[in-house]
């Protein structure tokens, strides 16, 4: 295991969208990086490239299906392996369904492929990742260490064309409640932040319809949130509304 000095960021989804957002934000604080993707390919290489050029100290991709327990798990070793240590876990990683259902219409398949992603995944991962981080406090008790979770208005807010996707990230906010109490102790901070309306490819599906809500004052400033440095691909959200 290879202790690396300074801060070490991991961001899951994190070659699209708010989770590009995150990375190259976090690759201007200096931080070494791992940029995490379902599938590697061209929009993390991409991301990649632009850290490195914006002062990351190192970027290191890897890939995994978060829905699969075993394979995140394995993730969180060698990136633990590697690496030695992390300052900053970002669960970012989500999807929205493949098709928008009236909630009379929800199928079993989209809400388990939904929620296996957004609350199943992300929670066991967790898990995996504070284990190591209570051991890291142990051997690294100057390093304190967050978990954040990026959660969505709509886990607040009811969309009854995307039922799975609301119940997914209500779910999650009470998973990020559940690690902040449980790692407090070992003085592990654990923080939620909901992103509104976000404009990345996950939401031009419905980009008229919130152009039309947002002009008639949905949100106070009336314009779309954007992710700094966000580029094409997933992440974002559309806030609860039929």
């Amino acid at each position: 295991m290879a202790e690396h000095t300074g801060p070490v960021a991991v961001v899951t989804g994190g070659s699209r969208g708010i989770g590009r957002g995150i990375v190259l934000e976090l690759a201007r604080l200096g931080f070494h990086l791992v940029i995490h993707s379902r599938t590697d390919g061209p929009a993390a290489e991409e991301t990649e490239k632009e850290a490195l050029s914006l002062g990351a100290k190192s970027v290191y991709r890897v890939s995994a299906d978060v829905a699969d327990v075993v394979a995140g798990q394995a993730m969180v070793a060698n990136i633990f392996g590697k690496f030695g240590r992390c300052d900053l876990w970002v669960n970012n990683a989500g999807i929205a369904p493949d098709v928008r259902l009236d909630l009379l219409e929800t199928t079993g398949a989209s809400w388990d492929k939904v929620l296996n992603t957004n609350l199943r995944g992300p929670f066991f991962l967790t898990q995996a990742v504070a284990a190591e981080l209570v051991k890291q406090r142990e051997r690294l008790p100057e390093v304190s260490p967050r978990i954040v979770f990026v959660t969505s208005v709509s886990s607040v807010m009811a969309s009854v064309q995307r039922g799975e996707y609301c119940v997914s990230k209500a779910g999650l906010a009470m998973v990020a409640q559940l690690f902040a109490a449980r790692l407090a102790a070992q003085g592990i901070v654990v923080t939620e932040v909901r992103p509104g309306i976000i404009e990345t490819d996950m939401t031009a599906v419905v980009k008229d319809k919130y152009d039309g809500l947002i002009a008639g004052g949905l949100v106070p400033q009336r314009r779309w949130g954007a992710a700094r440095g966000c580029g094409p691909g997933g992440g974002g959200d559309s806030p609860g509304r039929p």
